[in-house]
């Protein structure tokens, strides 16, 4: 394979070469198994593993390589080390309480994908444009399935409502509606990660970008919902060039920490709660308040600034149980310390 259309750059060229004066090789992360690994590489395909000494120096799950990263990998395909991401997005991980899981890493353009009919909601967008402002890439909204709605425009007001200079995309598998304003969007082999609920057509959008059925669709159960069809994260080569991240389908988006998304996401509650009169206001019954004023003036949705408080709160509980693990594992690493200089003392022979 060719690594310029994969995304190589002169930057990791650079980044690389202290890992190609130990004879390593790169690669880039296409699929991520329970069990291991499918990484691309001019070798061609291949199934990798993490080395021993990555999985030792690991401190999380989000150490370990993730679908987009750039690895170097030894002539076994063991992968000894993980490139610096330029962008990353990440999530927490929904039965754990501080565990971060990185869901797609170095995309260029994050394509937060919602359908025109049931799945609809301007809430969820809401919650996806926080963690992918934070991801460092550039976001992007497309409303699919535009075939099925008789409210387009309606529903376009409505995303442009909550994304503040995010371009929205109106798309259609069916007809081909936004499909070549998307394929622009590779040009240059860069990557594409298409993020949204099961069902509403990521897979198709795939299909449809690579000329060809490349992944496996279903259609909708008889509720409405989206069926599960892609279970894994995996990187997509395109036969006329760029790469797409297709994600399993992700209904409820646990944040991660994202103070600058959340600030972008609702830059216009911001400028309004800047305006108050007083610096600690609580946007409730305080005189002078800016919040309220435009609430009342039909300015900003009440739905609104109830979204924006409830991704704060989960924002700030995160944000007070990292502080814990933090204390906590400073406190571990402290203890095994002193054991070990306890051990030495004993074992030192007495003069």
């Amino acid at each position: 394979m060719n690594l310029q259309e994969l995304g190589w750059s002169h930057q990791l060229t650079t980044e690389f070469e202290p890992h190609a004066a130990e004879g390593l090789a790169p690669a880039r992360v296409a699929v991520e198994h329970r069990g291991g690994y499918v990484v691309y590489a001019e070798a061609g395909e291949l199934r990798a593993e993490v080395s021993p000494r990555l999985r030792s120096h690991a401190a999380g799950r989000a150490d370990f390589p993730a679908v987009g990263d750039w690895v170097a990998i030894d002539d076994g395909a063991s992968i000894h080390a993980v490139l610096p991401r330029r962008t990353k997005f990440s999530r927490k991980v929904a039965w754990a309480e501080t565990d971060e899981q990185v869901v797609a890493a170095n995309v260029d353009v994050v394509l937060l994908v919602t359908s025109l009919d049931r799945d609809f909601n301007p809430r969820r967008l809401e919650r996806y444009l926080t963690m992918a402002w934070e991801s460092g890439a550039e976001p992007r909204i497309v409303l699919t399935k535009s075939d099925l709605c008789d409210e387009v425009r309606l529903r376009v007001a409505e995303a442009e409502s909550v994304a503040f200079g995010v371009p929205v995309h109106v798309a259609s598998s069916e007809t081909g509606e936004g499909l070549d304003e998307l394929r622009e969007l590779l040009a240059g082999s860069r990557t594409l990660g298409l993020l949204g609920s099961s069902g509403v057509g990521k897979s198709t959008l795939v299909n449809r970008l690579a000329g060809e059925e490349l992944l496996a669709t279903a259609e909708l159960r008889a509720d409405g919902r989206g069926r599960h069809t892609t279970t894994h994260r995996e990187l997509v080569l395109l036969p006329e060039g760029g790469l797409v991240i297709d994600t399993p389908g992700m209904r409820e988006l646990q944040l991660w920490v994202s103070e600058d998304g959340l600030e972008t996401t609702f830059s216009d509650v911001e400028e309004l709660a800047a305006r108050c009169r007083f610096f600690d206001c609580a946007h409730e019954t305080e005189p002078g308040c800016a919040v309220t004023a435009a609430i009342g003036e039909c300015r900003l949705d009440p739905e609104r600034l109830a979204s924006y408080r409830k991704l704060g709160r989960e924002l700030r509980r995160l944000e007070i149980r990292l502080d814990k693990k933090a204390r906590a594992e400073e406190a571990k690493r402290r203890r095994a310390f002193y054991r070990e200089i306890r051990a030495r003392a004993k074992a030192s022979p007495k003069r």
